[in-house]
């Protein structure tokens, strides 16, 4: 009896760390805000609504020299999402990168355009929900030079009173459970991502 009692405490304790720690991460989530920064990279993490058009128009006002499109479908084209007017950035710097297909490979692959570029500060430009899982894959795979610059963008997927709506509380759920994931990991093996002897 003494047991079941033992177990069933470390149960609930074990529910309300959880849910201190889902209210909190939920809470930093919603906390996220644009900021009128530059920095030498717009990165883009594709797949999300709104996400292509964002990255697009920070392009254009100038907010990067680069603009990188990671995770894109291999059958899109570069002039599929960017096409310069009179007066535009060039296109010549606005990659596609096709290759990766989930948000580790997204953070591994910009790694390795970041590096090409020799680029030192990034706007990484994700849906607000994916936001925090995406910074630490990218703050544990990029060198730690690299400044990163959050730039959330909201979506019709996740109201901001989430616990009112039953996808909205799955979908961020899911996020948590990702990201606690990473954190552990990264607790694990920090600097996993890095290239050997980056900074």
């Amino acid at each position: 009896m003494k047991f079941v009692k033992a177990f069933v405490t470390l149960v609930g304790m074990l529910a309300v760390l959880v849910a201190v720690l889902f209210i909190d991460f939920t809470y930093k989530t919603f906390s996220y805000r644009q900021r009128d920064l530059t920095a030498d990279a717009i990165v883009v993490l594709a797949g999300g609504k709104g996400r292509v058009e964002e990255g697009v128009r920070l392009y254009r006002e100038r907010r990067a020299k680069y603009l990188y499109f990671i995770g894109v479908d291999p059958s899109v084209r570069r002039s599929d999402l960017y096409r310069p007017s009179a007066g535009d950035p060039p296109a010549e710097n606005v990659t596609l990168e096709k290759a990766s297909r989930n948000t580790l490979e997204n953070a591994i692959y910009a790694r390795d355009m970041v590096a090409r570029d020799t680029v030192r500060s990034v706007l990484l430009l994700t849906s607000r929900y994916h936001m925090k899982r995406a910074a630490i894959l990218f703050r544990n795979a990029l060198p730690r030079d690299v400044t990163i610059y959050l730039h959330p963008v909201d979506s019709t997927n996740v109201k901001e009173e989430w616990w009112a709506y039953g996808g909205s509380f799955r979908l961020l759920f899911r996020e948590f459970y990702k990201y606690c994931m990473f954190r552990f990991f990264f607790l694990l093996a920090p600097g996993e991502l890095r290239v050997p002897g980056s900074a």
